[in-house]
């Protein structure tokens, strides 16, 4: 049985990503930063746990030792802070840390077993506002954390071998904390592309940008 790793499965689309894995007979691990609500969200779906804080470099340091041991690992856990880049408010640091710098140092620790399994799957939670071709949007250390991704993705397809997939999508605005009740997708529309790409067979994509099971612009 292959080992899935949600970051940031505790809620919202996570969830539902970490739901249809679970379904799709993996061994789903969620990973949070809030151990307790992280704990209660696990035993509800009956998948495993892990405290991981993405925001602490003590943490994901821990998280190190068993990430070679993960077959599949999606990056969804994000922060949206509606502040202008260069607004004296803005924590442009933590947006890196969160959305570039920890899910850069979980590839490299998962990819290591996978590499030596001849099999993995990576899959990174971006958005057309971190898209060149849409303009971005939202707040400007979000749009520049998730441009960042994007060429994350694309950058380590070219030194991966063909046998580890990975892949960005866009899950669009969704009824989430994050989107807001006005949003237009629920949590499991955004979930189905992010779990296509996680369960891709040998011959499917690798270094893509995808929304709806359908390739986007950079």
């Amino acid at each position: 049985m292959k080992t899935a790793l949600v970051t940031g499965g505790n809620r919202g689309v996570g969830k539902a990503i970490a739901m249809g894995l679970r379904d799709a007979g993996l061994k789903v691990v969620i990973g949070a930063r809030d151990a307790k609500g992280g704990r209660q969200v696990a035993d509800e779906l009956g998948v495993d746990f892990k405290h991981l804080d993405l925001n602490d470099t003590a943490s994901i340091n821990a998280a190190k030792v068993w990430l070679p041991d993960v077959d599949v690992l999606v990056n969804n856990a994000g922060i949206l802070e509606e502040v202008a880049l260069l607004d004296e408010g803005t924590n442009f640091a933590r947006s890196l840390q969160i959305m570039l710098n920890a899910p850069y140092e979980l590839i490299r620790a998962a990819a290591s077993g996978m590499r030596d399994r001849g099999y993995g799957r990576i899959v990174n939670l971006s958005s057309d506002w971190g898209s060149f071709k849409e303009g971005f949007g939202g707040g400007g250390g979000y749009a520049v954390a998730k441009a960042a991704l994007n060429a994350l993705t694309l950058r380590a397809s070219q030194e991966l071998p063909d046998t580890i997939k990975i892949n960005a999508m866009c899950p669009g605005w969704v009824q989430t904390r994050m989107g807001g009740e006005g949003a237009t997708r629920s949590p499991e529309e955004a979930a189905k592309t992010a779990i296509w790409l996680a369960t891709l067979d040998a011959d499917g994509p690798t270094g893509g940008f995808f929304r709806d099971k359908k390739p986007m612009e950079w």
